[in-house]
């Protein structure tokens, strides 16, 4: 089967300075996968190198090509996010500034990866159909017609995911989705993602909080200072040495219940 994400020696530079550095990761399909670390360690340019946004350092036509996404390393983003959504607190926030975008509006704009609807973007019956099952299946179709920015965070974000199920995606990418949710929420929006990943949808998740690592999840990453600094499943990656090393202090991992994990003081 074709990997869902395939990074071979990926390096990035912004302003001048390597963000990411030589990253080897691979992603398959059905594969629920984490990327773990603290605040600068590179994971919102991970996100944007997986999402198109930023670009790796070029090499040789001859050498394996730094990015391959569904075993592909050239993608128009319309047609990538068909396959591979997006969900992200920066999305959120992009979507929001356009003061008066509604909800249904949020969702049908998927079809095409834009903010808001293009002019030139003739929405279907048929769209309609398919952007009302998504908001249904986030609990939210009666808050289509009320604009974005009067929903609540963790509302705004099931909107999100509706707005990226539209295509109906082989695999979402989750870029610290709960930023902003209380507890309550982001134990709501967890128990969503749980089921995501239960019913064939592939989850990306990217997060700085180990307590939102599912009990779905089959792969762990660890990213320091624009390197990885572990990778493999779960159970031995994220221990309390590896996340004392990736947080530069003595912690302890403990377990939770149901599979979570905690992360105190050693």
């Amino acid at each position: 089967m074709t990997p869902l994400i395939e990074l071979c020696e990926a390096s990035v530079l912004r302003d001048g300075a390597t963000v990411l550095d030589r990253i080897n990761l691979r992603i398959e399909l059905r594969q629920h996968s984490v990327v773990l670390g603290p605040n600068g360690c590179g994971k919102s340019s991970l996100v944007k190198l997986i999402d198109r946004t930023l670009y790796p350092i070029p090499r040789d036509e001859n050498e394996t090509p730094p990015v391959r996404l569904f075993g592909e390393s050239r993608w128009n983003v319309a047609q990538l996010r068909a396959r591979l959504g997006l969900v992200s607190a920066d999305l959120h926030n992009d979507l929001a500034m356009l003061n008066g975008l509604d909800v249904e509006d949020v969702v049908v704009s998927g079809f095409r990866a834009s903010y808001g609807i293009p002019d030139h973007l003739r929405v279907t019956s048929q769209m309609l159909d398919r952007a009302h099952a998504a908001l249904d299946r986030m609990g939210i179709f009666p808050l289509r017609h009320r604009r974005l920015t009067t929903l609540s965070a963790g509302e705004a974000r099931r909107a999100l995911i509706a707005r990226a199920l539209v295509h109906e995606p082989q695999a979402l990418l989750l870029d610290e989705p709960t930023t902003g949710l209380d507890i309550a929420a982001r134990t709501h929006f967890l128990d969503l993602l749980r089921d995501l990943a239960n019913t064939g949808t592939t989850l990306v998740l990217v997060t700085h909080h180990l307590e939102e690592v599912l009990p779905e999840t089959r792969q762990a990453i660890l990213l320091k200072q624009g390197r990885v600094l572990a990778q493999g499943e779960p159970a031995a990656v994220l221990t309390s040495e590896n996340l004392s090393a990736l947080h530069g202090l003595s912690l302890r991992v403990i377990e939770t219940g149901n599979g979570f994990r905690q992360l105190l003081p050693g």
